[in-house]
């Protein structure tokens, strides 16, 4: 039988390459030009610029630096607290502290 040729191995690429390409990217005219500057597929980076907008890679924190994950944690910390908060003034005011209308106070 002939020897059939061993297929190349996939590349792998860790976040800080991963990083800088979506970088480029955002400042390239265009998102293939940046593929070619990096010898790189433009369908793999448009795959990164797709998971990049998912919200499951922005809860992978070990693929940010660290002013990034701070950030993200102080918003996500300020839309909890909005959530409570939102969550208060959606429950109905006591009786006694109700504002009275007009037409609650119907003579008969």
């Amino acid at each position: 039988m002939k020897d059939s040729p061993q297929p190349a191995k996939r590349r792998r690429y860790d976040a800080a390459f991963r990083a800088e390409a979506l970088r480029l990217a955002g400042e390239s005219r265009s998102t293939q030009a940046a593929a070619r500057t990096l010898n790189i597929s433009p369908k793999l980076l448009y795959k990164w610029q797709k998971e990049a907008l998912t919200p499951v890679a922005a809860a992978r924190g070990a693929e940010l630096d660290p002013a990034t994950a701070a950030e993200l944690r102080q918003l996500r910390a300020l839309a909890r607290r909005q959530a409570q908060e939102l969550d208060i003034l959606k429950k109905p005011l006591p009786s006694s502290q109700r504002p009275t209308t007009h037409e609650s106070l119907s003579v008969y």
